[in-house]
């Protein structure tokens, strides 16, 4: 039972309902499942439907005469025939399930004495383990639900989901938080992928005017190689909540936010995955808790420390949005970015619907820190201070070459202001948004930071 525990918590790192089982002929496991109807889009793909399949194939024979199936959750109807079927010695059973329960708690298949096969039934094995995991799942899908309807601020829009719908190669559920302090009842979302006592979690942070989609091409590397992938969308970005006043956003309270959910998600040997906005941001925050970072992942980006000025490419930058704060953000990437297809360059926009959405990507330009005095500048020092001197993790650069705003000779300056951090890796072809070709880099971090 305990093998078919492991499995369902393999099912609940999944988003699935956390249900596993194995079976066994003799004294060895020949088959494990765990529930994958959603990623399966599989009616049929429960937890002991699958174990039966693959002892089978093990067998080879799908007769499994002497062999005992062990589940985490009594086994429903369907389950329940597949295993007379299979003509099994023995179930036995963890949780009994009062809803759909076929072996005696809405109905009992097995007791039925006209069918030509009799299988013998066990139930309540760690029925208290098992059925903790299936309790804290659904606890977490109500508590979901909840904030998936929490009502919209009268200050703040919100994009219609139907603008993310059928994204190309954003396959990932939402995920929302609103009970954050200092969201003050706006949502922000979310990806959080891949099991959540992985030996990594890469938090990838995003920047402006971009969201979680500019790290589609990285999330799947780190995946496959076990780690879990967190990567919010930036309150005014994404499928977050829009303040529709650009004076809603502020460098101290964006970095308060980030701080919170670190804590609220109780995220734990992390590898800071950062580029330009995220950069500012994120890379002051390790000094607050040291302990929960193991690597930073630095693409593009600086500190904003105001004792410095600011490079011509960005005030450039901030030039143009001042004069046309209603530019195409599709035609932006997609000038940085000649590789992206059509659709990939719409669902940069997806987000932004029409100007009231777009107050943050008014703001955020401004908010760069340009003068010693200026909002986040003193905290950024501090952060400047903590990662020249005090960083104990391990480091790694990738710097799009094409960049014309924080491109090599900006980089190489931030290179030299963190503690230990190797020569960079340069991609002569990529531009800002150095995701987009973020696979080799991804595959060049789960090497290096491997644990």
């Amino acid at each position: 039972m305990r093998e078919a525990l492991a499995q369902a918590r393999l099912a609940a790192a999944a988003g699935e309902v956390p249900v596993g089982a194995v079976v066994v002929h003799g004294d060895a496991i020949v088959g494990r499942g765990h529930n994958a109807p959603v990623t399966q889009h599989d009616p049929t793909a429960h937890a002991e439907i699958r174990a039966l399949r693959e002892a089978a194939q093990a067998l080879g024979n799908y007769r499994l005469d002497g062999c005992e199936l062990f589940v985490t959750l009594e086994p429903c109807a369907m389950c329940t025939g597949a295993m007379l079927h299979a003509r099994l010695a023995r179930v036995v059973y963890a949780a009994p399930d009062p809803k759909t329960g076929a072996a005696g708690s809405v109905l009992d298949l097995f007791a039925q004495a006209r069918l030509n096969h009799q299988t013998r039934v066990a139930g309540g094995v760690l029925a208290d383990e098992c059925g903790a995991l299936l309790s804290e799942f659904f606890r977490a899908r109500r508590q979901e639900t909840r904030m998936n309807a929490q009502p919209l601020r009268e200050d703040a829009l919100r994009t219609p989901e139907d603008r993310f719908a059928g994204l190309p190669d954003y396959p990932w559920p939402a995920h929302y938080v609103n009970d954050l302090p200092a969201l003050a009842g706006l949502r922000m979302h979310y990806l959080d992928e891949g099991p959540r006592d992985a030996p990594l979690t890469w938090l990838c942070l995003h920047g402006n005017p971009s969201w979680s989609y500019v790290y589609r091409r990285m999330i799947p590397v780190f995946l496959q190689a076990g780690g879990r992938v967190v990567a919010p969308d930036l309150v005014g970005f994404g499928r977050s909540d829009k303040p529709k006043r650009a004076t809603a956003h502020g460098f101290e309270w964006h970095r308060q936010v980030l701080l919170e959910f670190v804590e609220r998600l109780d995220l734990a040997d992390i590898v800071l995955v950062v580029q330009d906005w995220g950069g500012l941001l994120g890379l002051t925050l390790p000094m607050e808790a040291p302990e929960r970072y193991r690597g930073l992942l630095v693409m593009n980006t600086t500190l904003g420390t105001g004792d410095a000025p600011l490079s011509p490419g960005f005030l450039a930058w901030r030039e143009m949005c001042a004069k046309n704060p209603d530019f195409d953000v599709a035609r932006l990437f997609a000038r940085g970015n000649p590789h992206l297809t059509p659709q990939e360059c719409a669902a940069y926009n997806a987000p932004f619907p029409d100007s009231g959405h777009r107050a943050a990507l008014r703001a955020f330009p401004a908010m760069v820190p340009d003068a010693p005095d200026a909002p986040g500048a003193a905290i950024s020092r501090q952060a400047r201070d903590f990662l020249a001197r005090q960083w104990q993790g391990r480091s790694l650069m990738a710097i799009g070459a094409q960049d014309p705003v924080l491109g090599v000779p900006v980089m190489e300056a931030l290179r030299a202001q963190i503690r230990g951090c190797p020569e960079a890796m340069v991609l002569p072809q990529a531009g800002h948004f150095v995701q987009e070709h973020g696979e080799a880099i991804a595959h060049r971090a789960v090497g290096y930071f491997r644990p």
